[in-house]
């Protein structure tokens, strides 16, 4: 690849963008140095690019990693391009340039420094994932369903199918505070769609209550003789407690003391 030109793209962030930005490297022999959101503050000396998002670009590339690579890259390329990887599109771009170089033995070689930094951003991608998938907490307002969560990965791909199915009768809301962006549902439609600012109501007295009787409950069953502090913040880390039910107040009320 010596005789391609390194650029910086500049593309919408989202994963059609992304592929299509792996196409126009293909076409015009282009290395990128790094990919950038138009709002990105990063400067750079390299010379820039703008690549605007094209569904057939992307649909081509993301069938060629089937065709050219191994189905499984498809999903693994998918899942790293939601994980907090730093730099993870130039991760993911030498992933993709390799495999077309060496075809499915690529993915069976996990020594290989690419895959398995890949492999580990997606597990982790899929452990927090699952954790999310019993701390989230809903609040109902006004017959809807409202939850907030603060993870490090974008979650909320991996989380749809999971309450779309879970709770495919009701109406909810989840939004992402860390990647701005919220998970909308009503029977049989569902959407993901950016959103800046999101401020859920306050709650009524039922939900207060529900919410009293559901931290009683947790108080409850704790066993004093057998706390474990060390041993629950493995299971259940701090990050997440700030959005769970059982460890606020209301306002007004005193402190909780945990179990």
């Amino acid at each position: 690849m010596a005789d391609w030109t390194t650029v910086a793209y500049v593309y919408d962030g989202g994963f059609s963008g992304f592929l299509t930005c792996v196409y126009e490297s293909y076409v015009h022999r282009e290395a990128p140095a790094c990919f950038a959101a138009p709002e990105d503050p990063r400067v750079t000396l390299w010379p820039e690019r703008r690549v605007e998002a094209h569904e057939a670009h992307a649909r081509r590339v993301y069938r060629s990693l089937g065709e050219k690579i191994a189905p499984g890259a498809r999903a693994l390329v998918a899942r790293g391009f939601l994980t907090c990887l730093p730099e993870r599109e130039l991760w993911l771009w030498r992933f993709i340039q390799a495999g077309y170089r060496r075809g499915g033995a690529m993915l069976q070689d996990l020594a290989d420094p690419l895959v398995s930094t890949l492999n580990k951003a997606v597990y982790q991608l899929n452990h927090e994932a699952h954790m999310y998938t019993g701390f989230v907490r809903f609040s109902e307002q006004s017959g809807v369903l409202v939850a907030e969560i603060a993870p490090k990965n974008r979650v909320l791909p991996v989380l749809r199918p999971h309450f779309c199915t879970r709770f495919s009768r009701e109406t909810f809301v989840i939004y992402d505070r860390t990647y701005r962006e919220a998970l909308f549902y009503q029977p049989g439609r569902w959407a993901i769609v950016p959103l800046a600012e999101f401020r859920a109501a306050a709650p009524g007295e039922t939900e207060l209550d529900f919410r009293r009787l559901w931290r009683r409950f947790y108080d409850a069953i704790a066993i004093q003789d057998r706390v474990n502090p060390k041993l629950r913040m493995n299971n259940m880390p701090k990050r997440y407690w700030r959005l769970m039910t059982e460890f606020q107040t209301d306002p007004g009320e005193p402190p909780r003391a945990l179990p």
